[in-house]
């Protein structure tokens, strides 16, 4: 059973408790207050030390790297911490809502005049005849 980051606390509403970041979640690290790279919580634990936690992240840019950090709870779910005296910040990514509203210069810009002349081309046809 994986550990909950934060136990019940009569001061958070639902909406709070929602954003908190958890396993699987994509985060932006900010370095000095700018944004540096996009990594994922792989795993959270709990570390020796009460309300410390080791969070095990991958940070996703090539090479792909994993570090582990100790970070308290509140620094897990965006609040400013620092490492060697350089503030840091981990912000958790939410996708955004779909518009259904579509972007005319895209739509003119893909869309052929003369859709009948298209030709489906079947790869396992090509395959077949190679």
């Amino acid at each position: 059973m994986k550990p909950f980051l934060i136990l019940f606390r009569p001061e958070f509403d639902n909406e709070v408790i929602q954003k908190m970041s958890q396993e699987n979640d994509i985060v932006l690290l900010y370095v000095e207050e700018n944004p540096l790279v996009f990594v994922r919580i792989e795993e959270i634990s709990p570390d020796v030390k009460a309300g410390w936690y080791r969070i095990k992240l991958l940070i996703l840019q090539l090479p792909l790297q994993t570090v582990t950090w100790i970070l308290r709870d509140s620094y897990i779910n965006g609040d400013t911490f620092t490492m060697d005296g350089k503030k840091m910040k981990l912000e958790r990514v939410v996708c955004p809502e779909n518009s259904k509203k579509e972007d005319p210069l895209l739509k003119k810009k893909f869309v052929k005049k003369d859709s009948h002349s298209a030709k489906v081309i079947s790869l396992t046809d090509m395959k077949k005849n190679s």
